[in-house]
């Protein structure tokens, strides 16, 4: 992502909300291959698209700019945030009712997180660079108002960097910690988290990354202490290791694209399988999944980079108990389908699903 957040809040103003509480929607009902996408309005979206059984149905206009989205709230609840200027996030029901939702107390939230045991909620503003935390209701899942937390500090990418930017939150596995990586601020904040208070702690930094990296996405992986994030205005993957104290220490840095590509190139999506094999990385720009494996210890070895048949793969959707991934390339409105193959690596299928500006995948 180069300036499009902004080209995109241009275009989104005067769009309607996130659905009207107890206004019914279509029903989220069990079944095979049932999705939902997300997506920008000045890129051509009309709302939230359901999808089944490889077509996307009719878009919900009420749903605008739903950059991204969690499930598995109290009583069910699936949340959803408004990417706009004034950042909404919304909980809807099994059947996508609304069930209210609340201000996120800043601008443009991106990403989303849910403890499911405490029932509290994370939101990251990306324009404002706080963070949104609510106690949701247990028996409804309703978000209540957020406790705001405010980031500080800089980089030297004056465009991009002129303040902090949060771009993604998560609970760590043990439940003690809230991290937020920060794109403006070039680093990682750490909250202490009480499940049963349900409270937070003001954040600290738990790592910095290197002047003007950009750390946009960060994920976890499943077996070992270990952490992998992916940097936006570098393109580079950090390997970290999890510390008690909710710091991370240097484990190793590796290229996210082929020596001597050439052109911008934009990380934005990092997935790892639930084997802790394989792990994979968007490119916008480059067009492009990186995909490594990984060792015993979690080292990552580049093995692999897929065009993904589109302009700007912002999102991707790992479904590796149907064998597949699904790219969101954002740009070119287009969702292509690839086969993970036994050792992690994709195929094209040439399957291809038109959704235009589309930017968040989600199971149904």
């Amino acid at each position: 992502m180069t300036t499009t957040r902004r080209e995109v809040m241009a275009g989104a103003i005067a769009a309607t909300g996130l659905g009207i509480a107890g206004e019914p929607l279509f029903a989220r009902r069990p079944g095979r291959d049932r999705l939902i996408a997300g997506t920008y309005a000045n890129e051509g979206g009309k709302g939230l698209y359901p999808i089944a059984a490889g077509r996307a149905g009719r878009p919900l206009p009420g749903i605008v700019n739903a950059s991204y989205g969690v499930g598995g709230g109290p009583n069910g609840t699936f949340y959803l945030l408004r990417e706009q200027a004034d950042g909404r996030v919304t909980g809807y029901g099994p059947d996508w009712t609304a069930r209210g939702g609340a201000s996120t107390g800043g601008a443009d939230p991106c990403h989303v997180a849910i403890d499911r045991g405490s029932a509290c909620l994370a939101v990251a503003n990306y324009s404002s660079g706080s963070v949104a935390f609510y106690r949701l209701d247990p028996r409804t899942g309703a978000t209540g108002e957020p406790q705001l937390f405010q980031h500080h500090g800089h980089g030297p990418n004056t465009e991009r960097q002129a303040g902090p930017h949060a771009h993604w939150v998560g609970f760590s596995p043990d439940r003690r910690w809230l991290h937020a990586v920060d794109l403006g601020a070039d680093a990682i904040f750490a909250y202490r988290f009480d499940p049963v208070a349900r409270t937070l702690a003001e954040p600290v930094v738990a790592w910095s990354a290197p002047a003007g990296a950009g750390p946009r996405h960060m994920v976890r992986h499943p077996t070992l202490p270990r952490a992998y994030l992916a940097c936006e205005l570098t393109p580079k993957l950090f390997v970290l290791d999890t510390l008690p104290d909710g710091r991370f220490r240097d484990a190793g840095e590796h290229a996210l694209l082929p020596e001597g590509t050439k052109g911008p190139s934009y990380a934005a999506h990092i997935a790892i399988d639930r084997a802790g094999r394989t792990l994979y990385v968007s490119n916008r720009g480059a067009n492009s999944i990186t995909v490594f494996a990984l060792d015993a210890k979690g080292e990552p070895r580049p093995v692999q980079h897929v065009p993904t048949g589109g302009n700007w793969p912002r999102f991707f959707l790992l479904r590796e108990e149907r064998g597949d991934m699904l790219v969101a390339n954002e740009r070119s409105g287009t969702v292509k389908t690839f086969r993970i193959g036994k050792d992690g690596r994709l195929t094209a299928t040439g399957r291809s699903m038109p959704i235009p500006g589309v930017v968040f995948l989600a199971e149904d």
